[in-house]
This record gives C-alpha cells, structure tokens and sequence, in this order.
C-alpha cells in the first residue's frame, strides 16, 4: 500500500511534545534551536501577536523581581534569579500557545486523530487507517502498554459500528490482548482531539514491554493484509500510511 501522509505533524513539534513515534515522519532530527524555531513560525500563523505577548511577559516578570529587588536594596541578585523565571514563565506560556495553535491547525480535517497520536511518546506504536470507509471514516490502531487502542474518526452514528468491525478483525491476530476503542470527535460520547492524547495515556498499563513487541509482531502480519481502499477521490491528507 502506498504510503500516505496526514496533516498536522505540527502536533509534534510543540515545545509539549516533543516526541513522535517510530510509525511517525521518517524526517532526521532536528535540533532543539531549529525545532522551536520552527514551531513559532507555525504558531505565528494562528496567533500573530505571540511574539509580542512573549517579549511582554518575559518584561513583565523580569519587572517583578528587579522592582523587588530595588525594594529590599538587592536588585542585581534578584535581577539575575529573575530571568530564569522570566525564560521558565515565557517557554511554558509558549508550549501551551503552540500547542493549542498546532490543534486549531488539524480540527476538522481527515486524519486528525491520527496527527495528535503521532506525539505520542515512545514506547507507543500507532499505524494511521487500518480501516477506511468510502465516507472517509477511519480508524487508525496505538499499540502501548495498556494493549491495543483503535481510535475512530467517524460521526456517532457510524463510529460503533466501525469500531466493532475492526476490533473483530484485530482480536483473531492478537488473542487475549486487551482491546480499548474510542471515538475521536465532537459529537456526544466522543474524545475531542485536545484530550485524545491524555484519554489514551490514562488508560490501564496490561502489558510488559516484551509483550509489546509480540503483539507488534503480530500486528504486521495484519497490517500487510491489503486494505481495500474505497472507490473515489481521496485528498491527500487523508492517504494512510504504514505503521
């Protein structure tokens, strides 16, 4: 099957979370410089103010501690203590704006949910549309401790059915493994792509890393079965790709 790509890798390259996993872009690392200047290029395109409001911060908690410094007839000590916690404050205030600027970037396309997997971080194994529908429903598989995740991208109405069609394909290959489905979008019942992250993360911890790479092992022979791709125009975005 040809390889496809998703939308959004920018999900990985927030400052909070700067790890992808091995089924993510083959792209060589970069370094950390390069990384977060490239993740305020692509954040300044949803929020063009972040620059200033960065400088301003930083101003603003250096301000504190030199005001107090002055105060208590220390302010080069208090100077020096400040900015670190004016870098420390400005990064943190940086990661959660970036992070919220990379998820404004992927909401609504197809391969989404798959974009914000792929940040996870390692010792997770995702493979983006194991099951595709001619709706461009889909639902991509995380492997990790807690066992197999299917995560769908599907409206309510057709997501059950969807998930349950893969998860019995998925349990001849992988015995008593642990299955946990979830439904990836804004409906009712449904996990928004700003806490998919965090709902597959919480999950139970069933298995140990040797079992892993079993079940891993397994779950190639699956993933090298042909996937008939629906009939139709299919953009870009949504090709799938190999895990």
């Amino acid at each position: 099957m040809a390889a496809r790509s998703y939308p959004g890798a920018t999900i990985g390259t927030s400052p909070e979370h700067p790890h992808v996993s091995s089924t993510a872009s083959a792209t060589p690392p970069r370094g950390r410089v390069a990384q977060i200047r490239e993740t305020f290029r692509l954040t300044r395109r949803v929020d063009p103010r972040i620059g200033w409001i960065l400088l301003g911060l930083f101003i603003a908690v250096l301000a504190v501690f030199v005001g107090a410094g002055f105060a208590l007839k220390m302010p080069v000590y208090l100077g020096i203590i400040g900015v670190p916690v004016a870098l420390l404050a400005t990064t943190f205030v940086f990661g959660k704006r970036a992070e919220r600027a990379a998820y404004s970037q992927v909401e609504g396309q197809v391969g989404a949910a798959a974009s914000v997997l792929s940040a996870l971080r390692a010792g997770w194994f995702v493979t983006p549309a194991v099951a595709v529908t001619k709706n461009q429903d889909l639902v991509h598989r995380v492997l990790g401790r807690p066992g197999i995740i299917l995560v769908s991208e599907a409206p309510p109405s057709r997501a059950g059915q969807l998930l349950a069609t893969e998860h019995k394909r998925t349990a001849r290959f992988v015995g008593d493994t642990p299955i946990f489905e979830i439904q990836s979008g804004d409906g009712e019942g449904q996990v928004s792509l700003r806490k998919l992250q965090r709902t597959v993360m919480k999950l139970p911890r069933n298995l140990k890393p040797g079992q892993v790479t079993a079940v891993r092992r397994r779950l190639d022979a699956l993933t090298t079965t042909p996937l008939p791709i629906p009939k139709g125009p299919m953009p870009k975005s949504a090709r799938p790709q190999r895990g």
